[in-house]
């Protein structure tokens, strides 16, 4: 042992043993267990990794975005790869372990953006949180999968919304596609899920949802017609403007109803197949059913008769125009004539009574002999539609009612712009029949000899000489009355003293009677003089009232 600096020796050194654990570890001990714990609770709540293939990875992360359903975190993407042929991405998403049992053949993926479409706006809150995946798990009945292909737009219909699916089929789609609005009475209460075409190209079958309640206004005799776009009719009843919606005319939509609401047809069921009408007129039309099918022949022009083509009596509507065709039979003159068939709608003819079917042949036979008849007529002259009214006609000939491929031929009479036609036909032809050649020729003759009169010298001299024979008549006139109007005016006095004359004889006669007696012969023949002088006198003053009124007398005498 050696001493210290200062000779004391140094002491010695104690060795000991350390027993159990030192403080200073409990702390790494304990992160180490809840690191622990952390990773083993993590391979616990791990649940599977799928792929899911889009066609962008357009506002996708890794390590953010989230895979949800309403609004709860089922999964995170790791990974976002290219293509090698760079057509689309592969992204891996880490599903959450209790999301597994979700990840079925019906499960359905789509990336939640922004969206401004025809149905509206979608997908704003995302301007803010960033996008994510939404999944759609849809029945639980399906085959456990980990590969998905992502849809492109949001699906229009998800699997847990209540209602039912219907079918239809039409050969022209117009403006209708996925995600179209269902109106009724226009209320919307569903949309178009989507849309196939047949393999030969002919014919659309359309897949449309109804949203509970609504489901329950489709019957097995409703009727669906496409609500597209702006449909406009210039028909008999004017200019007719229609629009569904904004919705419709912008992205196609279709609409339903119940027309015939006395009949109680049945709730239509899942899946029920209906026929999509063109318009809303056709679905009407569509929902009489009781229909006779019916013919008419014309020979003359029916331009503007087109299918769809009203059939009217008394201006109400009671068919509609199927077909027009041309057809040949050589017996005939002309040996070509249109063959027109309609469809009568025996409960718009006849709402109140129930014909019996084997009936309608009797009925309609008798309305034929009293006179029933077909007659082309124009609708609009603007746009030069035509349509066929059902009239009456009791001068019309006997005619009886025929059949022709199974259906009634109704007879027909020209009428309307037909026999306007024919009629300034005929005025044409008899206009033209007339020698108006041969009459303008004479005409002209006539003239010129008119003229050739009017201008000779013969004609001038004797209006010359009538001037001057009409003046010298003049004068005479005018001589005769001043030599004859002193005598007219002592006319009257000439009257008067004849008066008097009679007067004082017919004392005188009174004198003689009383002295002669009244039945001598000097008493009657002094009865015949004053006769005599009395009816002088009255000629002469009768002749003196025409000469006073018409001195001209004395010269022309009495007209």
């Amino acid at each position: 042992m050696s001493d210290a600096p200062g000779g004391e020796p140094l002491p010695a050194a104690e060795v000991r043993k350390r027993t159990g654990l030192q403080a200073i570890w409990i702390i790494p001990i304990i992160a180490a267990l809840i690191a622990a714990f952390l990773a083993w609770n993590a391979i616990e709540n791990r649940g599977p990794v799928i792929t899911l293939t889009l066609r962008t990875a357009d506002g996708l992360q890794a390590g953010q975005t989230k895979v949800r359903h309403k609004a709860v975190d089922l999964g995170t993407v790791k990974h976002i790869v290219l293509s090698n042929d760079m057509t689309h991405v592969t992204v891996n998403i880490e599903m959450q372990r209790h999301a597994s049992r979700y990840l079925t053949s019906n499960a359905r993926f789509w990336v939640v953006r922004p969206r401004i479409g025809f149905g509206g706006v979608s997908g704003l809150d995302t301007l803010l949180s960033g996008s994510y995946i939404e999944l759609d798990p849809g029945a639980l009945d399906g085959t456990s999968q980990s590969d998905f292909i992502g849809l492109e737009e949001p699906p229009a219909l998800r699997s847990d919304e209540p209602g039912r699916t219907f079918v239809l089929t039409t050969p022209r789609i117009g403006a209708i596609s996925s995600g179209s609005p269902l109106f009724y009475r226009d209320l919307t209460v569903g949309e178009v899920l989507s849309y196939e075409l047949d393999p030969r190209g002919k014919i659309f079958t359309i897949h449309v949802f109804v949203r509970k309640p609504y489901y329950s206004f489709v019957h097995n005799t409703s009727q669906f017609w496409n609500a597209s776009g702006i449909s406009l009719d210039l028909g008999p009843r004017g200019i007719q403007l229609e629009v569904e919606s904004l919705q419709a005319l912008i992205g196609g939509g279709v609409a339903f109803d119940n027309f015939d609401e006395d009949r109680q047809s049945p709730e239509a069921v899942e899946g029920h197949s209906f026929l999509l009408q063109p318009s809303a007129s056709s679905a009407t039309t569509a929902s009489q059913s009781r229909r006779i099918p019916m013919k008419v022949h014309f020979d003359a022009s029916v331009r503007g008769l087109a299918p769809d083509a009203p059939v009217e009596m008394n201006g109400i509507q009671i068919g509609t125009v199927t077909d027009v065709r041309l057809r040949y039979d050589a017996k005939m003159s002309p040996p070509f004539y249109a063959d027109v068939r309609l469809d009568i709608e025996m409960g718009r003819l006849m709402r109140e009574q129930q014909i019996p079917q084997n009936e309608i042949a009797a009925l309609i036979r008798e309305l034929v002999a009293r006179g029933l008849r077909a007659e082309l007529q124009s609708a609009n002259l603007v746009t030069g539609q035509m349509f066929i009214a059902l009239e009456f006609d009791p001068g019309a000939k006997p005619e009886e009612l025929a059949m022709e491929d199974g259906m009634f031929l109704l007879p027909s009479v020209s009428g309307g712009i037909s026999n306007i036609t024919a009629n300034l036909g005929q005025i044409t032809k008899t206009l033209a029949a007339l020698p108006l050649q041969e009459i303008a020729d004479n005409l002209n003759d006539t003239l010129k000899g008119t003229n050739a009169f009017a201008n000779s010298g013969e004609l001038r001299k004797a209006l010359v000489a009538l001037s001057e024979m009409m003046t010298n008549a003049q004068d005479l006139v005018r001589k005769v009355d001043n030599g004859v109007t002193p005598a007219l005016k002592r006319l009257p006095e000439i009257a008067q003293g004849l008066q008097s004359t009679v007067d004082r004889a017919n004392k005188l006669l009174g004198s003689a009677d009383n002295g002669y007696g009244s039945n001598s012969p000097f008493k009657r023949d002094l009865d015949r003089l004053l006769s005599q002088v009395s009816e002088t006198a009255r000629s002469i003053r009768i002749l003196a009232d025409y000469l006073e009124q018409h001195p001209s007398a004395l010269v022309r005498g009495r007209e």
